[in-house]
């Protein structure tokens, strides 16, 4: 295993970075609207809870109009939500998310930051969500956070003061937030890192807070800044709403693409802690100007001079006052703004000269220790006198020695040897809690959106002077359907062992045989795969060689595990690991992502195998499957030999439904697939003519049609989050809850993250409910699951989150589920 370690830039320079992949070019206007930028000393941070809780239109506005360095502190990455666009949930859902929160910046210029806080589900308190995140470590962190990246104005997007109006982790970030800006100026408190004073602390409130416009309208605004973010800038020819509705639409897992707003678009933001600004300036009476800095002074007249000199039609004439003021800012003594301000003149450099600078491997991943091809290519395409040097990577120095000449590129290859830590979501390396991921404090990139990519750094002679930049290596390649495609290089482990699925069923005492994929991701590498056997089960044999030859080998290898009579417990947790001959223990296993919205990457997570003795009964049942949201409820019943499949939805007819018992509908369905709003009545009449439906949840926002059953059913945003919470059986006596398996109380033990979700809360009188659960402080919610005779078959709608329990492995909520789509009968 490669321990993770600092990489070797600052921690200043780490934390300012932008995550982007690849090189886009600039107009002259975005470059002159850059340069203005560099004339604004002023910060903002934003605080809210997951990702798509930030208001994308205070961010940019903040960013591009008030020219403020702007950030976004998302205290998690939403792992607990749901997926619209594919079936991977938890934490590579967590990792989904995090691109597109970077692809989202990267739109309106602000920086991205998280915590180690996990998105474990919904909450509805605060004080249930600060006890399981650990109060104390995740303020800790975000002092941090305020003190390193030394914000003169933060912005809760919730309210601190209102607890159990809404999701616990949104007040909990307000408070949160809230206690870290007093904090953060407490020398006595965390007193090894620098203090920094935050001038003030806003709330970003809205009609919605106040219950309607009309409240809204009524409310004391006297300690309100009122913003119109609807500004257009001629320069760039873009309105703030719509770089706000085009980051927005980014989180495309969460169906959340966005219009632009036409006109007027106003925003508020209250004081809830400093001086109140004497006119809607937020920075107001804040120095934000260079001369905040010792030695600051004499750099705010170069830049304006830059600005008043600057030529549209050839951006290159700026280089030598560019060149100036980069001389400058390196002269002046340590400090943030330093830092923040070189990135910036060095990118306005880049881009004025037209500079393209690219370090390509010739493969998308390679190990630690072996050898990977890089092509170097710089052009510029100004008629700027420029020299490239040399290049600088890892502390190996290659020596280029060439002018590079208007619009020519140049080429080199060197051979590189990687010796860093795995370019992996660096969260997910170790085994976290409910609350938080295992994240060392002595990490250098902690609250990061990502690991560093690898870099190589370029040294250039510019008109005599000499300056560098740093280029992150890419894999390059170009589709048919998508023209040029860059994802980062990634440095992964020699190899991996993988199962396809993280849990096993044993609902009879017979062996299973649990198959795991071995690849290399190196050359010349062999070792065994070995898997300790836990008490009360036998897994043979203990080990299995692997020998392999090439990158990219596969082999798959096959692992007997018998459960025992003297097994203890019914779930056992096993971990597969690779154990080279070199030594080298690898307990990882890998997953890819492939999404075509953000870049393909692998993903290590520690190994671990669910082994789970499963007491039930099953019928002989023919199953379709009609897929809602993306989740694995067909795979999970493939697992424990039910015979299912698809059904698509677009050719469905009753006659293609006979030879079916049950059909099951995925979650959401009725909010993503718009053919039910005519094929649902096809579904009633399979029901009526003797097969069992099964509706899944679905949300309130977006129904394709209200009518998802041929009774009265009306969906609510009842939701039980407590997934220990008790459950009563209202009718133990029917049949759902007996046949084929008996279900009790301890069928509800062992369940994660949440009982159910978007509960009906009124209902024909045709419907019965089953069971009822409530959280603490709240009235029982019968909502969870329903059942209705309908002609000679039955209907039924649970918003149990069975979605959540099957990849966890959860006994009860199998036996359940099979009951509720029991309908044996000869076919």
């Amino acid at each position: 295993m490669k321990p993770l370690k600092s990489i070797s830039i600052s921690l200043l320079l780490c934390i300012t970075v932008l995550f982007s992949y690849g090189q886009k070019p600039h107009s002259s206007g975005e470059i002159y609207s850059q340069l203005e930028k560099l004339n604004f000393l002023g910060s903002m941070l934003y605080v809210a809870a997951h990702p798509d809780d930030e208001n994308t239109a205070l961010i940019s506005y903040f960013a591009t109009h008030e020219n403020a360095r702007t950030a976004y502190l998302s205290l998690t990455r939403g792992d607990g939500g749901q997926n619209l666009i594919g079936s991977d949930i938890r934490e590579m859902l967590g990792v989904i998310r995090t691109e597109e929160l970077i692809a989202a910046r990267n739109i309106d210029k602000g920086e991205q930051y998280f915590s180690a806080a996990v998105d474990f589900g919904f909450s509805k308190h605060p004080d249930e969500t600060l006890n399981i995140w650990d109060e104390k470590q995740l303020l800790e962190e975000i002092v941090n956070r305020i003190r390193t990246f030394q914000p003169d104005i933060i912005i809760n997007r919730f309210k601190h003061d209102t607890p159990g109006s809404t999701h616990g982790h949104h007040t909990a970030s307000a408070i949160l937030s809230k206690k870290a800006f007093e904090l953060a100026s407490d020398p006595t408190y965390l007193p090894n890192t620098p203090i920094w004073t935050p001038k003030r602390l806003f709330f970003n409130t809205s009609w919605w807070f106040y219950g309607s416009r009309e409240n809204f309208e009524k409310a004391d605004k006297s300690s309100m800044i009122k913003i119109d973010v609807g500004t257009f800038d001629p320069i760039t020819g873009k309105t703030n709403a719509a770089i706000a509705a085009n980051s927005r639409s980014q989180h495309k897992s969460q169906g959340f693409g966005s219009s632009a707003i036409l006109g007027k678009y106003e925003q508020y933001i209250d004081l809830i802690a400093g001086e109140l600004p004497k006119n809607n300036d937020a920075f107001e009476g804040i120095n934000t100007s260079w001369t905040r800095i010792e030695g600051g002074e004499k750099i705010q007249p170069l830049v304006s001079k830059a600005l008043a000199e600057f030529d549209f039609k050839d951006p290159s004439k700026s280089i030598p006052s560019l060149l100036s003021i980069h001389k400058e800012i390196k002269s002046l003594p340590p400090n943030t703004w330093k830092e923040i301000k070189l990135q910036e003149i060095e990118s306005l450099i880049k881009a004025c000269a037209g500079l393209t600078l690219q370090a390509n491997s010739k493969e998308p991943y390679g190990s630690n220790g072996s050898d990977t091809e890089i092509t170097l290519n710089g052009v510029n395409k100004s008629t700027i006198s420029i020299r490239w040097d040399k290049v600088i990577n890892q502390g190996q120095v290659t020596e280029i020695n060439k002018n590079m000449v208007e619009n020519e590129r140049i080429s080199n290859k060197l051979s590189w040897t990687p010796n860093n830590s795995f370019t992996t979501p660096y969260w997910l390396l170790e085994k976290g809690s409910l609350g938080s991921y295992a994240i060392s404090d002595s990490l250098s990139y902690k609250g990061s959106p990502k690991t560093p990519d690898n870099k190589i750094t370029f040294d250039l002679t510019i008109n005599g002077y000499p300056i560098s930049f740093e280029e992150s290596i890419n894999y390059r390649y170009t589709s048919r359907t998508k023209g040029e495609v860059v994802q980062p290089f990634q440095i992964l482990p020699k190899a991996s062992v993988t199962s396809t699925t993280s849990n096993y069923l044993f609902d009879t005492p017979n062996s299973k045989k649990i198959p795991l994929e071995v690849q290399s991701f190196t050359e010349n590498v062999s070792g065994e795969v070995v898997i300790k056997s836990p008490d009360g089960w036998r897994i043979s044999p203990e080990k299995i060689p692997f020998n392999f030859s090439k990158k990219e080998e596969k082999k798959e290898v096959v692992f007997t595990v018998t459960p025992l009579k003297n097994a203890k417990k019914n779930t056992e947790l096993i971990s597969p690991k690779i154990v080279l001959n070199t030594g080298e223990t690898i307990p990882y296993n890998i997953k890819k992502l492939d999404y075509d919205h953000i870049p393909q990457q692998f993903v290590l997570m520690p190994n671990e195998i669910k082994l789970v003795k499963l007491n039930i009964k099953k019928p002989l049942l023919k199953i379709g499957f009609i897929e809602g949201a993306g989740e694995s409820t067909m795979e999970s019943l493939l697992q424990i030999g039910m015979d299912v499949e698809k059904v698509d939805v677009n050719t469905m007819t009753l006659a293609s439904l006979k030879n079916y018992n049950t059909i099951i509908l995925g979650i959401r369905a009725f909010n993503t697939l718009e053919e039910l709003k005519s094929k649902n009545k096809v579904l009633w009449e399979f029901a009526a003519q003797g097969g069992t439906l099964l509706i899944q949840y679905n949300t309130t926002r977006g129904l394709k049609t209200k009518d998802l059953t041929p009774y009265k059913l009306t969906l609510s945003r009842d939701r039980v989050t407590d997934e220990n919470s008790e459950v009563e059986i209202l009718n133990p006596s029917h049949p759902i809850l007996n046949t084929p398996n008996k279900i009790s109380k301890t069928d509800f033990e062992g369940w994660v993250q949440e009982r159910g979700l978007y509960f009906p809360n009124a209902w024909g009188d045709e419907f019965t409910p089953l069971l009822a659960m409530n959280d603490k402080g709240e009235s029982l919610k019968k909502g969870a699951l329903l059942v209705a005779t309908y002609g000679e078959g039955k209907i039924v709608y649970t918003g149990l989150s069975f979605f959540r329990q099957f990849p966890a492995g959860v006994p009860g909520a199998y036996r359940l589920f099979i009951n509720l789509i029991n309908n044996e009968k000869e076919h």
